[in-house]
């Protein structure tokens, strides 16, 4: 008989961030083995959310079944100058044992900023009385700066406000944020040099394609050569096995095109990144919501998917990559905004619009990003310990 073994627990926060939701942790509160990177640190996470579950449900954690609420967080006080925090971000698969590391979340950066002050992770000196209080964040999977314009009341974070957010059913207080010089240190804004490639796909079909890695690599599709509208809704994509697998194809030899991965089998364990959307020129819709998106209303639409399925809204990553994609000329987002150089877009997404800014511009014939701004909101859910039997 196996011993009875009491559990043990963890001090966690549990959030809501844009449209995602995820356990945080601070760095120090983790166990000795979990407080670097491997194996003992996936499996504890794993063992958090409720993965790997084959029911893909995770009744037996706190995940929701979904890419948008299957992610943890690891916050600590920066150590880089000019910084407040270090967030990690890991995206948590839920039918196999797998945690990504090699992205961020945009969704959840809105979320790290009232995290840290809650944590104690901020200066209290810091921390006006009313206003907005600007944390600096390092996002440590990609090695990038985000300032999360923190709103303030009473010295405390303000949660409650009337900003809604589609995707969302509740209001909230709006926190802006700025992404910083959110393309590729290590490479140009488009890793091959094109705004617009043909991508082949072997037994799939031959496809224009932009490939982008400003917020998260990111592999730009036209709605129409798929055979979609672009508005679709998750029901129109999630139950159509094959079309999910023939989007599977293209996105992992985007990634082998983007110099990400040197083979589309690799793929398989780099489901996190990169994001394959596709776009459309404006139309009207209904949202999942059942509120009605008029073609009025937006640039254009814009469809992505995350971790094999198609997403509910909009990743805030992927939300930054529209937005720079939009503001260079003749990228296949550029072309069903209309053209131009536009400083911002309104996009619509299954349950609804997003509105993302960015500032392009040209250096050495090259196209560069240096910032990218959207709001978000967040809201603690719960607070306390989370627990899981020995590992």
């Amino acid at each position: 008989m196996t011993p009875i073994t009491n559990q043990i627990k963890i001090p966690a926060t549990y959030l809501r961030g844009g449209t995602s939701k995820g356990v945080f942790f601070r760095l120090q509160d983790l166990p000795q083995a979990a407080q670097r990177p491997g194996p003992a640190r996936d499996a504890l996470l794993l063992r958090v959310l409720g993965s790997p579950d084959p029911y893909g449900k995770q009744i037996d954690g706190l995940g929701n079944a979904s890419s948008s609420t299957s992610k943890a967080v690891i916050l600590s006080r920066s150590t880089r100058p000019g910084h407040d925090v270090d967030y990690l971000f890991g995206q948590v698969a839920i039918d196999r044992p797998l945690v990504d590391w090699s992205g961020n979340c945009g969704n959840l950066s809105a979320a790290v900023g009232p995290c840290a002050l809650h944590m104690g992770l901020i200066d209290a000196a810091r921390i006006p009385q009313h206003g907005h209080l600007a944390v600096r964040i390092w996002q440590a999977n990609i090695g990038k700066a985000i300032v999360a314009h923190v709103p303030i009341a009473g010295g405390q974070v303000q949660e409650l406000g009337d900003f809604e957010l589609d995707g969302v059913t509740f209001p909230a207080a709006e926190v802006p944020l700025e992404f910083l010089n959110p393309s590729d240190d290590a490479g140009a804004l488009f890793p091959t040099g094109n705004v617009v490639d043909r991508l082949e796909v072997p037994g799939v079909g031959s496809f224009q394609a932009t490939l982008i890695n400003a917020g998260i690599p990111t592999i730009f599709l036209n709605a129409g050569d798929l055979g979609y509208t672009g508005t679709e809704l998750q029901a129109d994509i999630n139950g159509d096995a094959a079309a999910l697998a023939r989007l599977e194809a293209v996105r992992a030899h985007g990634a082998v095109q983007m110099g990400l991965i040197a083979t589309p089998a690799e793929a398989a364990t780099r489901q996190h990144t990169p994001k394959i959307a596709f776009v459309a020129p404006p139309a009207s819709y209904t949202a999942a919501s059942g509120k009605r998106v008029r073609k009025e209303d937006v640039d254009l639409l814009v469809r992505a998917l995350s971790m094999g399925q198609l997403h509910h809204a909009m990743m805030g990553t992927a939300a930054v990559a529209i937005g720079a994609a939009a503001a260079v000329p003749g990228t296949l987002v550029n072309q069903a905004a209309g053209g131009g150089t536009p400083s911002a877009v309104r996009f619509g997404h299954p349950s609804g619009t997003l509105h993302v800014g960015a500032e392009a511009e040209r250096i050495n014939g090259q196209w560069t990003v240096t910032k990218a701004l959207m709001s978000r909101s967040a809201r603690i859910l719960m607070e306390g310990w989370v627990r899981v039997p020995p590992l």
